[in-house]
């Protein structure tokens, strides 16, 4: 049965996955992330006030929940599994393929 996992991302990294650029994820292997689970992918980063947590499209902070209303936040599946100890990534991480 897929899964529905809530992450966050580096405000730098956001734009090429949302225009699909970037259509992978280098995370550690500590989910079980399997092909056909969702990952909702939130905008996460530090202001220029300082603050950190979840973000805007334009990069404010707006909350330090993901699923407040206004967080920048897109939707992939998963579609590939690397897993680390191979292909020079390290063991304990994965190389997830992602899709719409």
């Amino acid at each position: 049965m897929p899964r529905t996992h809530i992450l966050k991302v580096k405000h730098e990294y956001m734009d090429a996955l949302k225009s699909g650029e970037k259509p992978f994820e280098v995370r550690r292997d500590d989910r079980g992330f399997q092909k056909g689970d969702e990952l909702v992918l939130c905008r996460y980063g530090t202001d220029w006030l300082h603050q950190s947590g979840f973000m805007n499209d334009r990069g404010d902070v707006v909350s330090s929940y993901p699923d407040i209303k206004g967080v920048d936040s897109i939707k992939r599946t998963i579609t590939y599994v690397l897993t680390g100890g191979q292909f020079g990534i390290e063991p304990g991480f994965v190389v997830l393929g992602l899709t719409e």
